[in-house]
């Protein structure tokens, strides 16, 4: 089992607890066990993030001194996979928990969330994609 799995199946844990806490206690700590269990996801991306973003600062600072390209063409393919990967490992949580207190409304609105995230990163990485560039100065003559 790997890091990603081992963190995944913890979260996993968290949330059959979390339920279960739920259906033990009732209706009335429904709020701060979703509370809690958002804190723990929260944490989790937190570090993922500062993690990545430390890499990419790194990567900048390695490529600026080099001199071999500008500190904003640092996305790779595998930057962006990973960032879809990670939102997919997400979703399942956030389904669930949507799904457990908001039914099927809250299933459709955590998946707009999601889709808008991968889109709007999507359209940062590929500003073409979408049909959404900047004008040069050729353009507006």
């Amino acid at each position: 089992m790997t890091g990603m799995d081992a963190r995944d199946a913890d979260l996993k844990k968290e949330l059959h607890a979390t339920l279960q806490a739920r259906r033990e206690l009732g209706e009335e700590y429904e709020s701060a066990l979703v509370d809690s269990f958002m804190e723990k996801i929260e944490q989790r991306l937190d570090g993922t993030i500062d993690r990545r973003l430390r890499r990419q600062l790194a990567e900048q600072q390695m490529t600026v001194a080099r001199g071999a390209r500008s500190p904003g063409t640092t996305d790779s393919w595998g930057e962006r996979f990973g960032f879809a990967v990670v939102s997919l490992v997400l979703a399942i949580p956030l389904s669930a928990i949507a799904g457990a207190f908001g039914h099927l409304a809250g299933v459709l609105l955590a998946w707009v969330g999601i889709v808008g995230v991968n889109v709007v990163q999507a359209a940062r990485t590929h500003p073409g994609l979408f049909g959404l560039h900047t004008k040069s100065s050729q353009d507006e003559g």
